[in-house]
């Protein structure tokens, strides 16, 4: 056995044996023997849609004695909820943000990373029976502090729809088609922080985690957490965030919110490593009826991570039409006829090479078996190129002594 005393003593010495998911796994694949001498710490991380996220800002919104107190609030047109200290006559109002709370397309997960990229910020606040305005920006903000109630899953569902016509979905960008047309999946599979210590021996509260790229905490186990499928509740200050990890994602019921996490994985002893150990092809993806969420079959993230983790643009292949279904649907707003692609802020979710008739848009996002036949995959809801590189991160900070367990 190792102590985490120990581990984080070879951290600080410089000597620490660290790797991401990615490169453990592929060892694996590759049948190297792995021993606990040979490994100290392993990265795992999950980017995805997660409803569950929100955050605590403490806004200065007028001077002193200028109001009593904030009755409702906006910002950037997003409803806020103030309190639940009233700072009653110091011009400050503290209020929770929800990361699925919307203005239009326009939602609290694209505030976030607005705020984090140093983004003008609209206040509008009824106070006394007034209206004040302001503008702000993340220097203005006193306090910032995102958290989640549920996120990081050990793994999640994928949906189909069983029945004709098509669902619209928070599961789905332009509304999942159906009878059994195509399939929607969430889930980073084998890196996921949880699916690598499924019972969370190394993973409890107080453990310290990057989200979004900022040092944070575990709390806990979140809402809807169970032993057969844990996740986790977590926080962390947005001043040490990065926007490329975080932001909106418009669904055909609205905008959810992008967060994203990264766990270390001390390898204390032979259980732990064993469980390192797992690969996608054995990790199970129940497959639900999106109409009531219970599962009609059973599938593997082998089948969704098999292709390409990236999403590809070919300028020569596009036929430029009058109107792009990418430029208007695409969830992220990653892409304009104008302007092209923007790598940083798509989210690799293949929704744009379903929706371009001339194939302009290529990636592999496979199929899953229901009833003995195959069914494309047309929409991934977690980014694993994105977790890879906040798992590649946690590595660096890891093995220069600045992070320790």
């Amino acid at each position: 056995m190792k102590r985490i005393e120990d581990i984080n003593r070879k951290i600080m010495d410089g000597g620490a044996l660290v790797y991401t998911a990615d490169e453990f796994k592929k060892m694996v694949r590759e049948g190297e023997r792995i021993r606990i001498k040979d490994v100290d710490v392993v990265t795992a991380a999950t980017c995805a849609v997660m409803s569950g996220t929100a955050a605590i800002l403490s806004i200065p919104v007028a001077e002193r004695g200028a109001f009593e107190r904030v009755e409702k609030l906006w910002l950037n047109g997003i409803p806020a909820f103030p309190g639940p200290c009233p700072n009653e006559r110091v011009g400050i109002v503290d209020a929770i943000v929800y990361g699925t709370s919307r203005a239009g397309e326009y939602g609290g997960g694209h505030l976030f990373r607005d705020i984090v990229d140093g983004g003008k910020i609209e206040i509008e606040a009824e106070a006394d029976g007034e209206m004040i305005r302001k503008e702000v920006t993340k220097e203005d903000i006193q306090f910032s502090r995102l958290f989640t109630t549920r996120s990081a899953f050990r793994n999640y569902s994928g949906f189909v729809n069983t029945r004709e016509g098509a669902v619209e979905t928070i599961f789905s960008v332009s509304g999942l088609k159906g009878p059994y047309r195509e399939v929607s999946v969430s889930g980073c599979g084998e890196i996921n922080p949880i699916e690598n210590d499924p019972s969370m021996r190394t993973i409890d509260a107080c453990s310290r985690i990057l989200v979004n790229g900022a040092v944070g905490y575990v709390m806990g186990e979140g809402t809807r957490s169970s032993k057969e499928r844990r996740n986790l509740s977590v926080f962390a200050d947005m001043g040490g965030m990065q926007a490329k990890y975080m932001g909106g994602f418009v669904t055909s019921k609205g905008p959810e919110c992008i967060t994203s996490i990264a766990v270390p994985i001390p390898v204390i002893d032979d259980g732990v490593l064993a469980n390192l150990r797992i690969l996608d092809g054995e990790i199970g993806l129940p497959i639900a009826d999106i109409h009531d969420r219970v599962a009609i079959e059973e599938s593997d993230y082998g089948r969704v991570w098999g292709g390409n983790l990236e999403i590809y643009f070919d300028e020569k292949e596009c036929t430029e039409c009058d109107v792009c279904d990418v430029e208007r649907l695409c969830p992220t707003g990653a892409f304009s006829m104008l302007d092209g692609m923007d790598v940083i802020r798509c989210f690799n979710c293949g929704a744009c090479v379903d929706f371009c008739p001339g194939g302009a848009f290529k990636g592999n996002l496979g199929e899953v078996e229901i009833k003995g036949r195959g069914i494309p995959i047309t929409l991934r809801q977690s980014n694993r190129k994105r977790a890879s590189e906040l798992s590649e991160e946690l590595k660096g900070r890891i093995q220069d002594g600045t992070f320790l367990l």
